[in-house]
């Protein structure tokens, strides 16, 4: 009998960053392990940032990443799209420039090759835009798809940026909107019209490449990338590493068409249970702010948009820039002095 090509989304049970482990177990196993001493080693996994960070010479650094998912979307080429940008994005939120990729594929039976071969197609279509290549991989039999990228980039040490480096005076800005992990479930069990299918996975699949060559030049103090953690939970990440207080203003925070309403409806993935499981005692929320909204401000992004921290004056300038990529970067809060809690949410 003839193997068909099934949605891809109706093999997984979770999709995109939503299908990473929670991170309250994650941290609690990485405590317990023993910390490689190497005074190469600029940045390792103790800090929570995007990538490991380690020097070559006095001039250069090399970054390194891995990221690897099931698919949020049943197209395979799309999914290719979103997995390698996703991955490639923790070299852009270090700083860095992408230089070299390899593929991590989990690959079930039951579908045609063909689908193997759109996925790939996809990826490699996102290496080439990073202006990075691909040279090889690894590919296992799995009866849930998975794929993405183990990713090496470079910098000067200079130019390296990390999520635990922000000063008091920064306004944070975000170049994506929140909603991904919503509106990703939703077309899970096809909520969603073609319009808004097309517009999450044109976010999802744009490269932070742009945001990150957008920073050229200006005084940009922190960076990380918001992904399965939440907005709320890398927010957390950078005021806690940098121990500051980070300040939200919900009102400024860009979301995606619907997904205010998905989540009304309770549509969310499972992932933001977790991201609230970990981060319930992290924040106070300083006004009354509707479910739904502090529901997204939890949801798991796939591919979501960089987190920066820099002065206001390089912010203006920041955003500027970014007009020419997106109509959705804007400043959604700022950094003061350590308060009674890392982040306040307004």
């Amino acid at each position: 009998m003839a193997k068909k090509n099934v949605p891809l989304t109706q093999l997984v049970k979770t999709s995109g960053c939503a299908a990473k482990l929670g991170p309250g177990v994650l941290h609690s196993v990485l405590q317990q392990l023993p910390k490689f001493e190497d005074p190469n080693l600029v940045v390792g996994f103790d800090t929570s940032d995007d990538a490991c960070v380690y020097k070559i010479n006095d001039s250069l650094v090399t970054i390194q990443t891995v990221d690897f998912f099931p698919p949020m979307v049943d197209d395979p080429y799309f999914f290719g799209q979103i997995a390698a940008a996703n991955a490639l994005s923790d070299v852009y939120a270090m700083g860095g420039n992408p230089a070299l990729a390899m593929n991590l594929m989990c690959f079930p039976s039951c579908l045609e090759i063909n689908v193997m071969q759109s996925i790939l197609e996809g990826g490699y279509s996102k290496v080439k835009e990073a202006g990075a290549v691909v040279a090889g991989g690894h590919t296992i039999t799995d009866p849930t798809p998975k794929y993405g990228l183990c990713v090496t980039g470079f910098a000067h040490p200079s130019e390296i940026l990390t999520n635990s480096s922000a000063h008091t005076g920064d306004v944070l800005v975000l170049t994506k909107p929140i909603g991904l992990g919503v509106m990703n479930t939703a077309a899970k069990v096809h909520m969603l019209d073609e319009g808004q299918l097309k517009n999450i996975i044109g976010i999802m699949s744009t490269l932070n490449k742009y945001a990150k060559e957008a920073m050229s030049g200006l005084d940009v103090h922190s960076c990380t990338d918001v992904t399965g953690f939440s907005l709320t939970g890398h927010s957390y990440e950078m005021a806690s590493g940098s121990e500051k207080t980070i300040e939200i203003y919900t009102d400024q925070v860009p979301v995606i068409n619907g997904a205010l309403d998905l989540a009304a409806m309770g549509i969310i993935p499972e992932g933001m249970y977790n991201n609230l499981d970990y981060l319930a005692d992290k924040y106070i929320y300083k006004n009354t702010l509707p479910q739904n909204l502090k529901d997204l401000l939890l949801d798991p992004q796939t591919s979501g948009g960089l987190l920066v921290s820099l002065p206001e004056k390089d912010a203006k300038e920041f955003l500027k820039r970014m007009e020419e990529h997106t109509p959705y970067a804007k400043i959604i809060g700022q950094v003061t002095e350590k308060k009674e809690k890392p982040l306040l949410i307004y």
